[in-house]
């Protein structure tokens, strides 16, 4: 008889490498080149389950497969268009000419679906990405049956889902089962040598206060409602646009960004949203989808009729798809802007700008056309020390880094410094869900989280949920 840990693992007695392992291998030794964390052949075997996909996050986790991970996953969802979507987008990955998966996918469709998840248990870890008015409850009972979780952003979308998340994550605890968001920017190799270079104090400093005019670090990303994804464009389900089904800007893509600001300034430390965090104000405003961009995008000739409260004069619907928040970290004045555009210029696609002040140097993220519409990484000089004495300091910096990063190197850009990253660095937004389920499982054999994990989750959605309050305040 097979032992069970108490995360829910069946102790395999042996690993078979002969078939499951050489299937992926290819793609394996791919996230190595771009320096990502190898994962070791776990004993345990993880069985997924999916619940009520409706994003294409939910396929991403599924587009490596690992080797600790069955190959036959369950889906429970209804019946419908976000389902069909979903398994057309796994069969997509089975059946490519490169890398090819090989997912079974064992799908239930009855209106009991999540009862019978609970029921079943034909799995140990849910994966969660879809419809968020639902999202929060979902990871509630799938923690409270003992289930771990994987759950896409954001896990939470208002107030009342942050207490739910609270008893979540005490439930988690309670049952030693692990509750973990997906968050792909700490995975963005720009971000990583950002974040590296302001723990050199040499070169940075110490992180600047800043002021609510004038912000230590600064967060803003524009996103995209019409894009391709596994190179075929994005078919959206019409509840994507409805914010009280899929959340407004900052408790939605804005997560990241929080989360990013938290990851800078406060690495590996644990915070408590009790007392680190103060919201100053926030507001948010809407980006207009015309009747044709909503067919573009969904493929429906009509607006469902939940919409009607949201089409202005012009017949056009008025999504509060832009938000930005004002808080204060530990005293660090940050300030977080999540915008939405329905399409991108030609070559583009999302786009990142991310300020942070150091009391000896500035680092800024620019992702516009001057940058080819690529993350590219700035250092400038806002100490007294001279131009030459600083461009040492940073080129012993950058060298530092080279032994993690080799190929590092700088040109001059202005009045300040360009990080040259390789491009083999570059994996790009959707292989970051495998870096990220790659660490996860880490997790899940090591049978715990990082210790400052669940309080700064905790913290992020405390951040972001209190925006969304005070915003619907001041409109």
């Amino acid at each position: 008889m097979q032992a069970k840990s108490p995360f829910g693992f069946r102790a395999s007695a042996f690993f078979r490498p002969s078939g499951f392992g050489l299937r992926i291998s290819s793609a394996l030794s791919l996230l190595a080149m771009c320096a990502t964390l190898s994962v070791t052949a776990a004993s345990n075997e993880v069985r997924l389950i999916t619940l009520d996909p409706g994003h294409f996050h939910a396929g991403l986790v599924q587009k490596f497969m690992y080797p600790q991970v069955s190959p036959v996953v369950h889906v429970y969802a209804p019946a419908g268009s976000d389902l069909d979507e979903h398994l057309k987008r796994i069969e997509g990955f089975n059946t490519r000419a490169d890398q090819p998966t090989r997912w079974e996918e064992k799908v239930y469709t009855g209106p009991d679906f999540l009862k019978r998840m609970l029921a079943e248990k034909a799995g140990n870890v849910v994966v969660l990405a879809g419809n968020n008015a639902r999202k929060t409850e979902y990871i509630d009972r799938s923690v409270a049956a003992g289930f771990n979780v994987l759950a896409d952003k954001p896990m939470a979308i208002t107030p009342a889902d942050f207490k739910l998340l609270q008893k979540a994550f005490r439930r988690a605890a309670a049952n030693k089962v692990l509750l973990y968001d997906i968050m792909t920017e700490r995975y963005e190799i720009t971000s990583i040598i950002q974040r590296e270079l302001s723990r050199m104090p040499d070169l940075f400093g110490t992180m600047e206060q800043g002021t609510p005019e004038q912000p230590a670090i600064v967060m803003e990303s524009v996103h995209h409602f019409f894009k391709e994804v596994a190179g075929k464009p994005l078919t959206r389900p019409a509840w994507f646009y409805d914010v009280r089904q899929q959340g407004e800007s900052v408790p939605d893509v804005g997560t990241h960004l929080v989360d990013t600001v938290q990851w800078i300034c406060f690495p590996d430390q644990a915070l408590d949203w009790r007392k680190d965090i103060k919201v100053l104000n926030a507001r948010h405003w809407s980006t207009k989808l015309t009747p044709e961009q909503f067919k573009r995008s969904t493929g429906l000739d009509h607006y469902p009729d939940y919409f009607k409260k949201d089409i202005g004069p012009d017949g056009a619907l008025e999504i509060y798809a832009n938000g930005e928040v004002a808080y204060a970290l530990r005293g660090i004045q940050a300030k977080v802007t999540a915008l939405w555009k329905f399409e991108a210029p030609p070559g583009a696609g999302d786009t990142l700008y991310a300020l942070v002040r150091g009391t000896r140097c500035q680092l800024l993220i620019k992702q516009g056309a001057e940058q080819n519409y690529k993350p590219a990484l700035y250092v400038q000089n806002s100490s007294p020390t001279a131009a030459a004495d600083f461009e040492q300091t940073l080129r012993l910096a950058i060298n530092r880094l080279s032994a993690t990063w080799p190929g590092l190197d700088l040109k001059p850009a202005g009045a300040g410094w360009e990080v040259i990253i390789p491009d083999k660095y570059r994996v790009g937004h959707e292989q970051h869900f495998a870096q990220v389920t790659e660490k996860f499982l880490r997790y899940l054999a090591d049978g715990t989280l990082p210790d400052w994990e669940v309080p700064n989750m905790i913290a992020k959605y405390y951040t972001s949920t209190e925006a969304y309050r005070l915003s619907h305040r001041q409109r």
